[in-house]
């Protein structure tokens, strides 16, 4: 292990975890069941919810995603782009798994499963939608979990941070593009509309948002910037939670109706997230990264920011089959990723057996 990993985790580990992060499968379950449950309970509620929207935004879901978001970007130090030079092979891989691989591998898992393997068993009429979740699902890294994951594989905090920065400013430029590329090829109708507001509404204004506010507390001193990063950390948590809540229960008729629907979207992303983890793990350690920068690049490179595609499926309809696609990928995007988590800190030793020259 190299000298900076060995003071990496001697930090992490002195920090307990929280007991979101312990129980993280737990709480999101948890909100599966309350949301489905009450969404049966009082469908006139969520029928009122759906409603109340603005240029086709739903506006609850809108401000929970936003809280959700906000205080996570505030994290962001732009100015720490830099820092890419000391990390480049690890930024390079993830970059190159996030932008150059994983969007198109769904988008052919999507042809592949949905297209043609299960198309006899799922709705006919629901098939380009599903594969449009799916592409809305890969086609962004993760945001905001993406620092639970680091976090939880004894991740390397300045890599996490500059890769995420990253990230952000090319998702505001490459999303829609991408997203439209893959669903032009896969024949599906481009909505132009919904992609540039999406990128709007949830990259660009809460990446403003966060820097302005973020340059506001620094001017008064770095401690306020860390004590407001603590007093947002649950209500972040709670919109994360009332999030699910509120999707779960708007599709929960659809997937109480439809139980093996959701298992066979819930195969090309399983396979996506283990394939392109897999692979810039495999990458990281062919070009001699230290642990504690492959392991959250390839957390990195596998998670989706679901609240985005989420956010961009919802524009289709709550009850099309893009956002249904979407909240499966919430589904199981917790334990799958702590699975990763597991697998990527299980094989530390193996990965390490390599002379490690840098990160």
């Amino acid at each position: 292990m190299s000298a900076q990993c060995e003071v990496i985790a001697q930090q992490v580990q002195g920090q307990p975890l929280g007991i979101f992060e312990r129980y993280l499968t737990l709480w999101v379950f948890l909100c599966i069941a309350v949301g489905i449950g009450l969404g049966q309970l009082f469908p006139s509620v969520f029928e009122a919810i759906g409603r109340l929207e603005l240029a086709r935004v739903n506006l609850p879901v809108a401000a929970l995603i936003w809280l959700m978001i906000v205080p996570m970007l505030l994290k962001v130090d732009f100015g720490a782009l830099h820092e890419v030079r000391r990390h480049w092979k690890g930024i390079g891989v993830t970059l190159f798994i996030n932008w150059g691989v994983k969007p198109f591998s769904m988008a052919l898992l999507g042809w592949l499963f949905i297209r043609h393997a299960f198309s006899s068993w799922l709705p006919a009429d629901q098939l380009d939608a599903y594969i449009a979740g799916l592409i809305l699902l890969a086609a962004a890294p993760c945001t905001a979990m993406v620092f639970v994951w680091s976090r939880l594989s004894d991740g390397e905090p300045n890599f996490t941070l500059t890769q995420v920065a990253l990230n952000d400013a090319i998702m505001v430029f490459a999303f829609a593009p991408i997203v439209g590329l893959l669903l032009g090829l896969s024949a599906i109708t481009v909505p132009w509309n919904t992609l540039f507001l999406s990128v709007v509404l949830y990259i660009v204004i809460p990446v403003i948002a966060a820097q302005l506010w973020r340059r506001a507390l620094l001017k008064r001193g770095p401690g306020l910037l860390d004590r407001t990063l603590a007093r947002l950390h649950a209500p972040s948590l709670a919109a994360l939670l009332a999030t699910l809540v509120l999707l779960f229960g708007f599709q929960g008729e659809q997937i109480l109706k439809q139980p093996l629907v959701i298992v066979l979207l819930a195969v090309p992303i399983l396979i996506q997230v283990y394939f392109n983890s897999g692979l810039a793990y495999l990458l990281n350690r062919q070009f001699r990264v230290a642990h504690c920068v492959a392991a959250p690049s390839a957390l990195i490179g596998a998670s989706n920011f679901f609240e985005l595609a989420v956010a961009a499926a919802i524009l289709f309809g709550f009850q099309s089959g893009a956002a249904l696609a979407t909240v499966v990928g919430v589904l199981i995007e917790v334990p799958v990723m702590l699975s990763v988590v597991k697998i990527v800190n299980g094989t530390r030793g193996w990965y390490e057996q390599r002379a490690i020259s840098g990160a």
